[in-house]
């Protein structure tokens, strides 16, 4: 995945924070919303809040922490961005994991809107997953003075609703992207080892903001 296209995903996956209006809806009402409703129904204006809020970092990131939680699996998307080495990973390293590595991704996100703050989101439908509790959403993303992106977002159906698990732009996974970096990390340093990466990134990251 290109440095470009990267950031296209995290862009698109910030963009997919449910919005105050969505915030404030039942638990109930976003459990029962759809795949396709969820995406067309924040796209936009959760990037008009970042929009907003473009002075003020830290509250653009407690605002997309707070929202990004009833929206992503955390968990499944830190075990599959680790691979094979989270089954020998103990609850704790596992717990420290996902911590972190959601830590990185709101980062990252935060880190690039101001790039890609006039992107629009046109969605195009879902279609089934490989079983029945997965579905992908089709997106194209238009930004002037750049070519149209190809977007997908795979969801998973959870009992507390439709969770994002990956995001996939132009045929290649953000996850699996994540998963060479931290399969490099592992082998030449233990699962401590990427913990404390991880650790120092974002503390290194929350210092500068």
């Amino acid at each position: 995945m290109t440095r470009i296209t990267r950031w296209i995903a995290v862009t698109v996956l910030a963009a997919l924070l449910p919005t105050a209006a969505m915030a404030a809806t039942s638990a109930d009402a976003l459990a029962a919303a759809s795949p396709e409703a969820i995406v067309r129904g924040v796209s936009k204006d959760v990037l008009d809040i970042i929009s907003a809020n473009d002075k003020d970092q830290a509250k653009q990131h407690q605002l997309a922490d707070a929202r990004l939680t009833p929206l992503a699996d955390f968990t499944r998307m830190t075990a599959l961005a680790v691979g094979r080495y989270w089954r020998t990973a103990t609850p704790e390293q596992q717990a420290a994991l996902t911590t972190q590595f959601r830590t990185m991704l709101v980062r990252t996100w935060l880190s690039v809107l101001s790039n890609h703050k006039d992107a629009q989101v046109d969605v195009k439908g879902a279609r089934a997953g490989d079983t029945p509790d997965e579905q992908s959403v089709h997106s194209v993303v238009n930004q002037a003075g750049q070519n149209p992106i190809s977007l997908d977002l795979m969801f998973e159906q959870t009992a507390a609703g439709w969770k994002v698990y990956d995001i996939s732009v132009e045929g290649i996974s953000f996850i699996n992207s994540h998963r060479n970096q931290f399969g490099t990390v592992i082998r030449s340093d233990g699962i401590d080892g990427l913990i404390k990466q991880l650790s120092a990134s974002n503390a290194k990251a929350a210092s500068a903001r």
